[in-house]
């Protein structure tokens, strides 16, 4: 992921997000148009039926755009001001769910990502993928942020992004 002239397929890495980390979220692309990743749905996710819990979504959806929207902002300061999700089937523990952040809007001062969770078969990927999730994300983008906090904000996403 850390040069351009990666694929963004050839490889996956621990997000750059203690908290996505926390679930064992996976990134594959990552980028100010689009970030990307998997998770395998595991106990540590899952509510007491076994199945993916809704907050865990929520937690990935504005993560991803968050990170998203960081970038694309020039590494300002954003915070998340809206989020809404509809759930359309289940994913169960053991299933591979991918999750797909992608800006609807990229304004100065408010940005909108759409992402989509779609649960997958992980011999073929996304050739055989049903949607789960779709959230829309609203974001401030452009908060005021020190100098000197806005270059250490940008290392742990530079480290990883397609810029």
């Amino acid at each position: 992921m850390g040069s351009g002239s990666e694929s963004s397929s050839s490889k996956t890495l621990p997000a750059p997000d203690e908290v996505l980390n926390t679930f064992g979220f996976e990134i594959e692309e990552l980028s100010p148009k689009r970030v990307r990743g998997h998770l395998k749905v595991s106990d540590d996710c899952c509510q007491s039926w076994k199945m993916l819990h809704g907050g865990v979504v929520a937690v990935i959806a504005e993560s991803l755009a968050s990170l998203g929207a960081h970038m694309s902002s020039g590494f300002r300061r954003i915070a998340g001001i809206q989020l809404s999700i509809n759930h359309f089937a289940a994913a169960h523990l053991g299933d591979v769910v991918m999750a797909d952040a992608t800006p609807i809007t990229l304004d100065q001062t408010i940005q909108v990502w759409m992402v989509q969770f779609w649960k997958i078969n992980p011999s073929t990927h996304e050739s055989t993928k049903a949607l789960i999730s779709t959230s829309n994300v609203t974001i401030i983008s452009n908060l005021p942020i020190a100098e000197k906090l806005r270059k250490a904000a940008a290392v742990p996403l530079t480290k990883y992004a397609k810029l």
